[in-house]
C-alpha cells in the first residue's frame, strides 16, 4: 500500500498540474458517480491527509480518494496515450486544456462537500508530513493502548497518519525495537520523531530508502529481506503476519538485534 510519502508526491504533482484550472470534462467510471459532472469547477488545490489526497474545486465539492494497494493517479497532456492500465480499469478522468488527469484502479472515489471532509478523514490522527503536525498528539494516541504492539500501534492511522508497512518495519530496526513489543516499553518520541524524519527524507525521491544507499536491493535493513543476513550483524532475518486480519501485515525483523522482551 502507498505510504504517505508516495501520496505526498503524487498530490503534489496534481496540484501543481491542476490548482487555477477548470475542469471541461469529468467522467466517473463507478456506479455511485456515474451520472455526476463537475466540468466548470476550478482546481483549487490538491493536499495529502495521511495516505488520503484531497482534491479541493470551486462551488465547496472536494474529490476524495484513496489508493490503498493498487489505486495511481496519472496526468497527460491532452491527446496523449494514456499509459497507466487497460481502459477498464480507469475510474475517473479529469480534464482541463492543458492536462488531463486519470484515476486507475482507485477502490476509494467519492465526492463531498468541503466542509464536510472530516467526515471522510476525520478519524485520522497527526498527518507525519503536515507542517502542522501534532506531535504531542500522536504520542498520546499511541500511548492510549500501553500493551498493544508497537507494530499495530504505529500502522493504526488513528494514531498517526501515514506511516505503512516499510516505515514501521525500519523504524523498529533502527531503534531495536521487537515488532511485539508492547507499546508501553517503547519511547514512543523516538519511533514518531524517526518515523517523520525518514518520510520526510524520502519526499524528494521516487523511492523509500531508510539505509541512506538509494540502489536497488540496499535501500532497506530489513524490511522484504527475509532469510537474508543482516546487514549490521548477519544474523538471518525473520519474517511472520502481525496483527488481526484483515489488518495483519508481514513483518521483517532481525532477533539479534530486535531481541523479545
Amino acid at each position: 500500500m502507498p505510504e504517505g510519502d508516495t501520496v505526498w508526491r503524487a498530490t503534489k504533482r496534481l496540484d501543481q498540474a491542476l490548482a487555477g484550472l477548470e475542469l471541461t470534462r469529468t467522467d466517473f467510471r463507478v456506479p455511485t458517480l456515474a451520472t455526476t459532472d463537475l466540468s466548470g469547477r476550478t482546481v483549487l488545490e490538491v493536499v495529502a491527509r495521511g495516505k488520503h489526497l484531497l482534491m479541493r474545486l470551486s462551488g465547496g465539492l472536494t474529490i476524495h480518494t484513496h489508493f490503498r494497494m493498487e489505486g495511481s493517479w496519472h496526468l497527460y497532456r491532452p491527446g496523449e496515450r494514456w499509459k497507466g492500465g487497460p481502459d477498464h480499469q480507469v475510474r475517473a478522468v479529469l480534464e482541463t486544456e492543458k492536462w488531463v488527469a486519470v484515476g486507475y484502479r482507485l477502490p476509494v472515489l467519492e465526492v463531498v462537500a468541503t466542509d464536510a471532509e472530516n467526515e471522510a478523514v476525520g478519524h485520522l490522527g497527526p498527518d507525519l508530513l503536515s507542517p502542522e503536525f501534532d506531535r504531542a498528539t500522536a504520542i498520546a494516541n499511541l500511548a492510549a493502548e500501553p500493551s498493544r504492539t508497537i507494530s499495530e500501534a504505529l500502522l493504526d492511522q488513528r494514531n498517526l497518519a501515514g506511516i505503512g508497512n516499510f516505515y514501521r518495519v525500519e523504524v523498529c530496526f533502527l531503534l531495536g525495537l521487537h515488532p511485539w513489543r508492547p507499546v508501553s516499553s517503547v519511547d514512543l518520541g523516538a519511533a514518531v520523531d524517526l518515523s517523520r524524519r525518514l518520510m520526510k527524507a524520502n519526499l524528494r525521491n521516487g523511492t523509500q530508502v531508510s539505509t541512506g544507499v538509494d540502489r536497488p536491493g540496499q535501500r532497506s535493513w530489513v524490511f522484504e529481506r527475509a532469510g537474508k543476513p543482516c546487514r549490521r550483524c548477519g544474523t538471518t532475518i525473520l519474517t511472520a503476519p502481525i496483527g488481526e486480519p484483515p489488518r495483519d501485515r508481514v513483518s521483517f525483523w532481525c532477533p539479534n538485534c530486535q531481541p523479545a522482551l
